[in-house]
């Protein structure tokens, strides 16, 4: 037996115990040290490559049309057989993937030229046509994409030769290489008009699609076509399965017993058992946020003085370290350390539940408020319980309900029309290296999952999606974070760390800041 390291918290206050008791929560957490992303056995060496990989995922993607893919194992899949023009690196910038330039002629003006000689996976070749026809069908109205307003901005697109394009924008939108990396995966037209590319895939990806069982897995076999140098790394495995296993502990026995090479969601209590049997935790820091979304266009969440007051009634801190085994920093607002307009010198607000009480008696509610919370299937129950059980402790009573995705992800759940909605919903939301789709779905006035209506803040986030200059568009997020904070939009928490489990005698593997699992080594 191998021995961890225990981190204690004999210090906690008495009311963080009883809190923590009462969730049934132990004061002691195995504590893991913080490992180098992608950190290998000594045994693995780059350019290994594996006969066969198998990949646990929480969940299987609903579709794996591009435009409609929202969860990050669907993005697993669709951007391991997929590709964008662009991506991000882990350090937040953006690298060249289909495109071989990508040039702002003018603030709404864009040349692009793809790499040559890239064909699909079924021999068709990557030209101006294919980004033209990917364009039109995420923006198609029957699509129905949820980020079709995203590109709504592109006017036109003009074909310069089957390699070069031009598009033309309405505005000046700083924030679309981000959408482009994210969501226009390119498609080949004369395969995609005519089958089913949502559940029989075809790009120009590091791996191809093989075969979906609905309910357990998909497969997917090495594209020896691939681009050497892809920023997206090589692959390393001739053929990758990914499996849907929901249940955590499940994921962590396959891993032990072999059936699994690499698996997703580890949970922080099993993370020792894990390393007794020989295998690997790796950390990976990713781009994105964890925070309860709070409106401000019904009562009692009008007052700014009640958002600040829920911020201050929740230990952020504590709940990282007894839940998250210390993964995460308390956040000050939505922008994290990776995200275009992050300002460290923003402090985050404090755990004072004293302070909390006085404001919530300031704004008129002394005998406390009665609140509902939901919180997806895909998330942290505990997580979202510890947070109602610090909002009881100052008279804030939340009744906290779980609801499977589709459920939770409906159109008046978001609105707040729905009977059963509830005023708090807890979110986790990456990446986040420019975090336009966020604000502008969920805290715009015009977002179709905003509850909010700020004029202040609004007329920020207008700036913010309009100003071509990096250092003026950084400026802006930065004061747009202070507004943000000091006019809460939501409670904030904790940016977020995806924690996998590796087989010790599997090949080299580079973990993502946008968390896509995809099964290729990107060097160190």
């Amino acid at each position: 037996m191998r021995e961890h390291r225990i981190r204690t918290i004999d210090d906690w206050n008495l009311t963080r115990r009883a809190l923590l008791a009462s969730l049934g929560v132990g004061l002691g957490t195995v504590a893991l040290p913080h490992p180098h992303a992608g950190a290998q056995s000594p045994e693995a060496t780059a350019g290994a490559r594996a006969e066969s990989l198998t990949i646990d995922l929480s969940s299987e993607p609903d579709t794996l049309d591009p435009a409609l893919t929202y969860t990050p194992a669907g993005w697993s899949v669709v951007h391991s057989v997929y590709d964008s023009l662009l991506q991000y690196d882990n350090d937040g910038n953006l690298e060249l993937l289909l495109a071989e330039s990508w040039e702002w002629t003018t603030p709404t003006t864009i040349q692009v030229k793809l790499r040559p000689d890239i064909t699909f996976h079924n021999g068709e070749p990557l030209t101006s046509n294919a980004v033209q026809f990917s364009l039109a069908h995420i923006t198609a109205e029957e699509t129905a994409s949820q980020v079709s307003a995203n590109f709504a901005v592109i006017e036109s697109f003009n074909e310069i030769d089957d390699l070069t394009f031009e598009l033309v924008l309405s505005q000046p939108a700083p924030w679309l290489p981000a959408q482009v990396a994210a969501w226009l995966a390119i498609l080949p037209p004369e395969y995609a008009t005519s089958n089913d590319f949502a559940r029989n895939p075809i790009g120009t990806g590091p791996y191809k699609f093989e075969e979906w069982r609905s309910g357990e897995s998909i497969a997917l076999s090495i594209n020896d076509d691939y681009f050497a140098g892809s920023p997206k790394g090589a692959q390393i495995a001739d053929a990758v399965t990914y499996r849907f296993v929901p249940d955590a502990t499940t994921r962590v026995a396959d891993l032990l017993s072999g059936s699994a090479q690499l698996v997703q969601g580890v949970p922080i209590d099993q993370t020792g058992s894990i390393e007794d049997g020989g295998q690997m935790v790796i950390a990976q820091p990713v781009s994105g946020t964890a925070f309860v979304r709070v409106p401000n266009t019904v009562e009692p969440f009008i007052d700014p003085q009640v958002r600040i007051a829920l911020n201050m009634a929740v230990d952020v801190e504590g709940i990282v370290e007894a839940l998250d085994g210390g993964y995460g920093t308390r956040q000050a607002n939505l922008f994290v350390p990776s995200s275009i307009g992050y300002d460290p010198d923003i402090a985050p607000y404090a755990y004072d539940p004293e302070m909390a009480r006085e404001l919530l008696e300031s704004a008129g509610y002394a005998d406390g408020l009665s609140l509902k919370m939901d919180v997806s299937a895909l998330e942290r129950l505990d997580i979202a319980q510890a947070i109602a059980a610090q909002l009881g402790e100052v008279g804030v009573d939340v009744a906290v309900t779980q609801k499977e995705p589709a459920l939770f992800n409906a159109p008046d759940q978001w609105t707040g029309v729905a009977e059963d909605a509830a005023e708090l919903r807890v979110i986790t939301w990456r990446p986040l290296f420019d975090p336009y789709t966020l604000l502008s779905l969920m805290f715009s006035n015009t977002g179709f999952l905003s509850r909010f209506d700020d004029p202040t803040i609004q007329g920020l986030i207008d700036a913010f999606s309009t100003e071509s200059d990096p250092e003026s568009r950084s400026a802006i997020g930065r004061e747009l974070g202070k507004e943000m904070h000091d006019n809460p939009a939501a409670i904030y928490l904790y940016d977020l760390t995806a924690i996998y489990g590796l087989a010790a005698d599997a090949p080299p593997w580079s973990p993502r800041a946008d968390e896509y699992v995809i099964a290729t080594y990107r060097g160190e």
